[in-house]
């Protein structure tokens, strides 16, 4: 396909900010606020969670972490035992060593056998942070720690048990941290400090959307994705079968299938019709039916509108699939520009960073994907269907319009860039080689600035005018998918339980609490490491 040079210019050099020099990259965040949690970081995770609530409750006194079944003051496990290097338990009335005895915040002591015991039942019976003290009327949550050290000496099958009891229900009862929806599943769990509407990388390697757990799908909605999806699923292969063999409702306008000899067919919404004329059919009615007589407008109206729907889906069907397509095509020029950049290399070139072109392919593939999901938003988002109540019609089309200027002109831009990096710009002259490293510069920033200014429209001019908050997706963001970074499995005493109280809770700290459903868990902090792909 050919493109004027003046089509060209004007685009790569429409922006000056975006002229900047190879050294100049897209900035990348210092720090990842999405963590994965694995089996050995669970309790370092649960622990961090309970200083942000313990932050939020500071002014509500202890009664509430006495019913959470949480303790605020220290134990010393060995002051009971100071004058004694016997105990007695209270549960089987045995005379026991005090080092074969453990004692929980509450402060309740019993021996380490009976305590066991205890524990095997409830785990047997499903339970894991809700395993509680054996004293009566105590409402103490036992330790974590302690109860897989006691079960561990006796079964450890049964500790990893627990274990894999104790993440489950972490994250059931945590609205902030979802499983990675990896297939075959990688095991980790992944946890949002503020927003749940964003995308996410696991760390093994699955960029998904938190809010729906389905592929990363920004700027298209979860539920206009679920709709896309399942459309797709359902018609892309079927159409011409569903032309062939079935009729529209002229209710509803769904398509429906002749399973029987009577010509009276009903839809599933209760209307009954004719299957040769289509037209509304009652036993009241039958006698006066005259579907045998020729008419020029033969159910003209209810077939067009039939066919305009199939024709516009058919329409945004095929453009995104088109963007797929040549994203899964343009994924091959990693290899290429690597084999390039070895060549420039052989040949001594002046350039001696090319971190221009990994800016370049990254901008080519974020863009050409963000291109591909806003074709269902806009199937949905001025169709008759999903949306058709939220606006006026002359509305909707000035909104529509509005958004395909948004649409077309980064269309050309991903055009633009994806044709200058199949270039075989390592062959070219020196003075050649600069001007095309020039346009490529230009146009990963233009790129970014048209991904930016669509998710704006989106945000500001289409989404954000609807009557019901429904349609959320996650921000744009520069530098791509957060990659979670990993928490540490390593503990101190210090974290293990929460004494000092801060005058003021913090804000994320409430965000936390809000976004948890109001559980408190036991936490720990950890290190922090990122990587932004």
């Amino acid at each position: 396909m050919e493109h004027s040079e003046s089509s060209e210019d004007e685009y790569s050099n429409s922006d000056n900010d975006y002229n900047f020099n190879e050294e100049v990259l897209f900035s990348e965040p210092t720090s990842s606020s999405h963590k994965v949690i694995r089996k050995e970081s669970l309790l370092a995770a649960q622990r961090e969670d309970l200083q942000k609530v313990f932050m939020v409750f500071v002014d509500k006194g202890n009664e509430l972490y006495a019913e959470a079944g949480i303790t605020v003051k220290e134990h010393d496990d060995q002051s009971l035992f100071q004058n004694s290097s016997k105990v007695t338990c209270n549960i089987c009335i045995e005379e026991v060593s005090a080092i074969e005895t453990t004692t929980m915040d509450c402060g309740h002591c019993y021996c380490n056998n009976c305590w066991t015991e205890h524990f095997i039942v409830k785990i047997n019976e499903g339970q894991s942070r809700r395993v509680r003290c054996m004293a009566e009327k105590c409402k103490e949550i036992c330790d974590e720690s302690k109860v897989k050290s006691l079960v561990s000496a006796r079964d450890p099958v049964l500790a990893e048990k627990f274990d894999c009891f104790l993440l489950q229900s972490y994250i059931d009862d945590n609205k902030k941290v979802k499983w990675c929806p990896s297939i075959p599943h990688c095991g980790n769990a992944i946890r949002v400090e503020d927003d749940q509407y964003c995308e996410v990388e696991c760390a093994c390697g699955l960029q998904f959307c938190f809010n729906c757990s389905a592929e990363a799908h920004s700027p298209c909605s979860c539920l206009m994705w679920e709709l896309w999806r399942k459309k797709c699923m359902d018609e892309s292969e079927t159409v011409n079968w569903i032309t062939v063999n079935t009729k529209p409702c002229p209710h509803c306008h769904k398509p429906v299938e002749k399973n029987g000899g009577c010509n009276r067919v009903q839809c599933i919404c209760g209307q009954a019709f004719c299957w040769i004329c289509g037209c509304e059919y009652t036993w009241n009615g039958v006698q006066g039916h005259s579907c045998v007589r020729y008419k020029d407008d033969y159910h003209a109206v209810n077939t067009e509108q039939a066919r305009t729907e199939l024709l516009r889906y058919i329409h945004y069907h095929n453009h995104f699939k088109a963007h797929i397509d040549s994203l899964e095509a343009e994924h091959k020029l990693k290899k290429i520009t690597q084999n390039k950049i070895s060549h420039l290399e052989a040949k001594k070139t002046k350039a001696t960073c090319f971190a221009w072109l990994d800016t370049g392919l990254y901008r080519l593939f974020r863009s050409r994907r963000i291109l591909s999901y806003s074709y269902p938003l806009g199937y949905y988002m001025f169709g008759n269907g999903l949306l058709k109540d939220e606006m006026p019609k002359n509305v909707r089309e000035m909104k529509q319009n509005l958004f395909e200027d948004q649409q077309e002109q980064l269309e050309l831009i991903v055009e633009q860039l994806s044709m200058s990096l199949e270039l075989p710009f390592h062959e070219y002259p020196e003075y050649k080689f600069a001007e095309t490293k020039i346009r490529i510069i230009d146009l990963s920033g233009i790129a970014d600035k048209c991904c930016k200014q669509l998710y704006e429209c989106i945000d500001n001019e289409l989404l954000g005018e609807l009557h019901q908050a429904i349609h959320i997706i996650a921000p744009y963001r520069s530098y791509g998918v957060e990659r979670a970074s990993e928490i540490s499995s390593e503990s101190s005493d210090e974290n293990r339980r929460c004494v000092a109280r801060p005058s003021q809770p913090s804000s994320s700290s409430q965000n936390f609490y809000e976004g948890s459903g109001g559980s408190l868990k036991r936490m720990k902090t950890g290190k922090e490491e990122t990587r932004w792909v």
